[in-house]
């Protein structure tokens, strides 16, 4: 990562208010936090910049191959996988005490709420895209989630 990328992220930092900031680019990972400096008023934070050097692979001897490699891979659920369409926090209800938008077993129809997403304290409803039934919820309430990532398998 270049220095004049590293000087923006500081900058952004410092604008936005953030407290921290950590970036992945391959093998490269760098972490900006706010905090304070020693000897400066509490009032005053200031960025501070963490870089991990990219880890070492250690060079492994080819393997023999893999006599039944069938078992090796997880089977394919059956039915469609709801994916998260963002990055952010899973949850079942629309609040702590509230019931569930949907069970296992339950049939739910294309355009259903079956979730939220938080994503930068904005409530993300995240509706079904198939008529079928919840076969399988995938993440647990609460659970960060990742773009892409399998929610629940509708049959």
């Amino acid at each position: 990562m270049d220095l004049r990328k590293l000087k923006t992220l500081i900058d952004l930092v410092q604008q936005s208010g953030i407290a921290e900031l950590e970036i992945t680019e391959g093998e490269e990972k760098v972490r900006i936090s706010r905090g304070a400096v020693p000897g400066a008023a509490q009032t005053a934070a200031q960025p501070t910049l963490y870089v991990a050097a990219p880890a070492l692979q250690p060079q492994a001897e080819p393997a023999a191959p893999a006599a039944t490699p069938a078992l090796a891979t997880p089977p394919e659920p059956e039915g469609h996988v709801l994916k998260s369409p963002m990055v952010g926090t899973f949850y079942r209800a629309s609040s702590p005490g509230a019931k569930a938008f949907v069970e296992l077993g339950q049939a739910v129809k294309t355009g259903e709420t079956v979730c939220i997403i938080e994503a930068m304290k904005l409530l993300n409803e995240i509706e079904c895209d198939v008529d079928g039934v919840i076969k399988e919820i995938l993440v647990e309430n609460g659970q960060p989630v990742e773009y892409g990532q399998p929610l629940m398998i509708i049959g």
